[in-house]
């Protein structure tokens, strides 16, 4: 133990403090880390800034891309068609056929991209056949994820990987060479879902009004403001009853002209405000100088549909803008056009009160009501996914041949070593953006920042343990403890460190810490790399025992109306039974 080591030990217990803790976003946490490493002098400039230019960080870069020119092009649309005619006649044909399509298509495709496009689907089939969303949405996500495992390209993760190995002077790993075993790890994740896991799925109660769903108890009324009114001459967001009594306008008629509702309108005298309020601040509203209330009942669904608008679910996407900051900070309103946000579902709670002040979180659902141009907007809007309708698109099809073989040359490319993964990659995105298929700023808009950020940053924890010698120290260690029952048992254990580990953080991070220290370990025993980079880049990806593990995890958290102990019942023996299934065939297809 050095004082080189003890230093590169410490930063990387910081990291993963905060990552498990949460308090930072995982990018920064990981730009930190890289900072701290060339502050204390551990990497220079050179060596902590490499990250970035590392072909894993490149290739996940160009297939943000490819994935989104997919799913642009419209060739998806009839995935979606064929699940809800399958759902509609049987829920256990549907779960079977969802778990399998979603695997399919996360082979290839981002496996958040993947969940983003069936999701609304499967809400809407759970609907259909009066099942809770809850039987299907964990299902959805645990597909995506065993099916992301298969190639090289199904996640990120899998590419850093190789681009660790790769960087440390190692083959990288090939486009198909996750194939054999990973069929085998999503072919028992279905059937265990399919015998067992699917009993241990939540039936939470199911409703069809969303009103009912997200508690909306309120009354919903008309104010009149008299000549007399204070509130007259106020622009809407700095009168009393957006300021103090924090209550929802949702519709403004001016002498029987609808009004568009926007934080500058300036209130008149006559005005009519159709207002969302409950009981406690109607009763102080009923006090107030100047106003006459006209009406008041409870609120239903059909009553924005009076008003020209529709109640809307949507997401926060993992890694959204919106993360951390309140509706009054993104100035939500203005920026949709006068859409309202009504409820927040944050985990396990139901938001109503002072909404503008609520702290959003990737995986809140946001009840909203928004007309049609409205609505147009949230879609565009890449931080938020409207979950409740599921829209046909008007895509271009005369993209989709294009997209195909574009997206096809690029696989082949890689796959028989034609060129390597980064450059087939990289040109297939150009090739993309030439032809049309995709425009230069929806390019830009498709690739996750926060992922590359966190991907630049990561890197260098693998290139400060190597560098000072703290992975061969970690790696003596471990054979000193395991090493004497052979290579076996020390596989198994990287397995189970790796799969328990990226259940509290994040994947990327997990396997970039450990991908380094099991290379070393393997060297040490002087026994293959190839069996234990692959562990890692498995376990790193099987992440089901808590909605924190994997983004898609959370994507489904809120929506599903799930509790973390849902992931536990239903995830903790799928890892363990996949932890024994892989102790005994990664030796088999990757001999030591």
């Amino acid at each position: 133990m050095t004082v080189e080591i003890g230093i590169v030990l410490g930063i990387i217990l910081l990291a993963v403090i905060l990552f498990v803790t949460d308090r930072l976003s995982m990018d920064t946490v990981a730009l930190l880390t890289m900072v701290l490493f060339m502050v204390t002098g551990i990497l220079t400039p050179a060596e902590g800034f490499a990250g970035f230019s590392n072909p894993a960080t490149i290739t996940v870069g160009a297939m943000f891309i490819i994935s989104s020119a997919i799913f642009k092009s419209g060739v998806l649309n009839s995935v979606g068609t064929s699940l809800t005619r399958i759902g509609r006649n049987s829920y256990l044909l549907c779960l079977l056929a969802l778990m399998l399509i979603s695997g399919a298509l996360s082979a290839f495709i981002n496996d958040t991209a993947v969940v983003a496009l069936l999701m609304p689907v499967v809400i809407q089939v759970s609907r259909d056949i009066r099942v809770s969303p809850a039987k299907l949405l964990i299902p959805l996500s645990f597909g995506a994820l065993l099916g992301g495992i298969c190639t090289l390209i199904g996640t990120s993760t899998n590419i850093l990987v190789s681009g660790i190995a790769q960087a440390q002077g190692l083959e990288p790993l090939r486009m198909f060479e996750f194939l054999p075993a990973g069929i085998i790890f999503l072919v028992v994740g279905v059937v265990y879902m399919f015998l067992l896991g699917r009993h241990l799925l939540p039936d939470r109660k199911h409703t069809e009004s969303l009103s009912e769903e997200f508690n909306l108890g309120d009354y919903l009324t008309e104010i009149v403001l008299l000549p007399n009114s204070p509130l007259v001459g106020v622009p809407l967001q700095r009168s009393s009853l957006v300021r103090d009594l924090d209550i929802e306008v949702m519709q403004v008629l001016r002498e029987k002209e609808r009004l568009q509702v926007f934080p500058a309108l300036i209130l008149r005298a006559n005005d009519v405000l159709k207002v969302r309020i409950g009981v406690e601040k109607l009763k102080k509203l009923k006090q107030q100088q100047g106003v006459i209330l006209k009406s008041e009942r409870r609120f239903r669904d059909e009553d924005v549909g009076m008003y020209d608008s529709m109640l809307y679910e949507a997401i926060v996407t993992p890694n959204s803008y919106m993360g951390g900051k309140s509706l009054k900070e993104l100035n939500f309103r203005a920026y949709n056009y006068g859409a309202s946000v009504l409820a927040i579902r944050h985990r396990d709670e139901i938001v109503h009160d002072r909404l503008a002040h609520v702290k959003l979180s990737a995986g809140d659902v946001l009840l909203i009501a928004a007309n049609s141009d409205q609505a147009e907007k949230l879609r565009q809007n890449n931080d938020i996914l409207i979950i409740s309708q599921t829209v046909r698109s008007n895509f271009d099809y005369t993209k989709i041949v294009p997209v195909l073989l574009i997206s096809v040359g690029v696989v082949l490319a890689a796959a028989t070593g034609l060129v390597p993964i980064v450059l087939s990659a990289m040109v297939g995105a150009v090739v993309l953006v030439i032809f049309g298929c995709i425009k230069p700023k929806e390019a830009y808009n498709a690739i996750d920042w926060k992922v590359i950020f966190m991907l630049g940053g990561v890197l260098s924890m693998g290139a400060a343990l190597e560098k000072t010698g703290a992975a061969k120290l970690l790696a003596e260690y471990l054979i000193l403890g395991a090493g004497e029952h052979g290579p076996h048992v020390l596989l198994s254990a990287f397995f189970f460190i790796t799969f328990m580990t990226t259940n509290f953080m994040s994947n990327n991070a997990t396997a970039a810490l450990l991908a380094p220290i099991a290379i070393v370990t393997a060297q040490e025993l002087g026994v293959s790399e190839r069996p234990f980079i692959m562990a890692v880049a498995y376990a790193a990806s099987l992440s089901f025992m808590t909605p924190v593990g994997y983004q898609t995890n959370t994507m489904i958290y809120s929506p599903g109306n799930y509790r973390f102990s849902d992931y536990l019942k239903v995830g903790t023996p799928l890892n363990l039974l996949l932890w024994l299934l892989a102790s005994l065939i990664i030796p088999y297809f990757f001999p030591f």
